[in-house]
């Protein structure tokens, strides 16, 4: 059986009062639920916020203008094209990101699923195949996104979308 080591300021035996170690969290959690604590400020959250979309953009930019030149020189046109495409992915991203929450489960996985398919789609385009194999490679992603991602909302929300555990 395993012991319990002797901690400073207890005397072995008496019992562990049932209050949570980890500051703000909640005293009634149970040894099967673990509270994560998070370790970054309110600050680091909101700046992590508008930066990710910003440096995703970029990424997806450059993606798109890479495909859309197929390999050829980069020209000023092109260079356009990827910081308008990376402009409008950032505030699309932002508007999911905005939104999505407020939604139940099923409509919150849908639209990042169609999010998610619709980016790959379009960079799937831009590489040159037709419309009808980069919808259909599409609607594939979205639906793997669609099935974690309600996977997930259903494991962390009730039906109200009231976040658990």
């Amino acid at each position: 059986m395993a012991q319990a080591a002797p901690t400073p300021g207890r005397r072995p035996g008496t019992p562990v009062p049932r209050t949570s170690a980890v500051p703000g969290a909640p005293a009634s959690r149970t040894p099967s639920t673990p509270y994560t604590p998070d370790i970054f400020d309110e600050r680091t959250h909101t700046v992590t916020r508008w930066v990710l979309p910003m440096l995703l953009g970029l990424v997806y930019g450059y993606w798109a203008a890479a495909n859309n030149r197929s390999g050829g020189p980069i020209t000023g046109w092109n260079v356009l094209f990827g910081f308008g495409t990376a402009i409008v992915f950032a505030a699309l991203y932002l508007a999911v990101q905005a939104v999505a929450p407020r939604l139940r489960r099923e409509r919150h996985a849908l639209l990042w699923a169609a999010f998610a398919g619709c980016a790959f789609g379009f960079l799937y385009q831009q590489a040159g195949h037709t419309v009808v194999r980069s919808t259909l490679m599409a609607l594939g992603i979205a639906a793997g996104v669609f099935a974690v991602a309600f996977y997930r909302y259903y494991t962390h929300e009730d039906a109200a979308g009231r976040r658990v555990g």
